[in-house]
C-alpha cells in the first residue's frame, strides 16, 4: 500500500531499537529491559518472523513499547468509560488514577513479552505516526483448543466513526495471512463474551 509508506518507514526506523530485536528475542537494551516470565512458552515457532510493521488503509501497526508510551496513554485515557465497557468490562483498566509511571511500566512489560515471543501487542497508529487509534493484542489463549487469542480496541472517537468494525475485519485477514495459527479466538467478537467467560472459567476449574 502506497499511502503513508514514507511516514511509516520513518516510524519503523524510530522504533527499531525496541522492536527489531523481537526477531531474535534479544533485548535492544539488555541492561534495562525487564526480564520476561521464564515459565511461559513462546507463542510462535522459533523460525517465525514476527511482524514489526503492518499497514492498513489509513493506519499502521507497530509494537507497543516505551517509544509509544505518550500516544498510547493519551489514547486510552481519553476513552476510559468506553474501554471499561467494551474492552476490559472492568474498572481496573483504564482508570483515572493511572500515572505516566504506570503507563511506562505497562509499555516495558509489553516490550519484554514481545521480545520473548510470548505475546504481541501493537499500537494502531495513524499513517503519520502522530496519534494512536487503538491497539491489537495477539496472546496465548486461556481456553484449550485455540492457537492464540486476539483482542483489539479503538478509542471512543474512532469507534463512533466506525473504525472498530473496519479494524476487526482487517485484523482477521492479517492474522490469517501473516501468522502461523490454525484456530484463533476473538473474544467478544466471533465468540460472545458470556460464552467466552464460561469457557475461561471451565478451563480454570480443570487446572485446579
Amino acid at each position: 500500500m502506497k499511502a503513508g509508506i514514507t511516514a511509516t518507514a520513518l516510524l519503523l526506523a524510530v522504533l527499531t531499537g525496541s522492536t527489531a530485536a523481537a526477531q531474535t528475542g534479544a533485548p535492544a537494551n539488555a541492561a534495562s529491559a525487564p526480564a520476561p516470565a521464564a515459565q511461559a512458552p513462546a507463542l510462535v515457532p522459533d523460525g517465525f518472523a514476527v511482524p514489526v510493521l503492518a499497514q492498513g488503509p489509513g493506519f499502521a501497526l507497530v509494537p507497543l513499547g516505551p517509544p509509544l508510551v505518550k500516544i498510547d496513554y493519551d489514547a486510552y485515557m481519553a476513552s476510559i468509560a468506553h474501554l471499561q465497557q467494551t474492552f476490559t468490562r472492568s474498572t481496573s483498566w483504564p482508570h483515572a488514577g493511572l500515572t505516566h509511571a504506570d503507563a511506562m511500566a505497562d509499555m516495558e512489560g509489553e516490550q519484554a513479552r514481545f521480545m520473548a515471543r510470548k505475546s504481541f501487542a501493537y499500537g494502531v497508529l495513524t499513517s503519520d505516526g502522530r496519534r494512536e487509534r487503538g491497539s491489537v493484542y495477539v496472546s496465548p489463549s486461556p481456553v484449550p483448543g485455540y492457537d492464540a487469542m486476539v483482542r483489539l480496541w479503538v478509542t471512543k472517537a474512532e469507534y463512533d466513526a466506525g473504525f472498530d468494525a473496519a479494524l476487526y475485519d482487517w485484523v482477521q485477514g492479517w492474522i490469517a495471512r501473516e501468522w502461523p495459527f490454525a484456530r484463533v479466538a476473538y473474544p467478544g467478537r466471533a465468540i460472545a463474551w458470556d460464552e467466552w467467560d464460561a469457557k475461561v472459567a471451565a478451563a480454570k476449574a480443570v487446572k485446579k
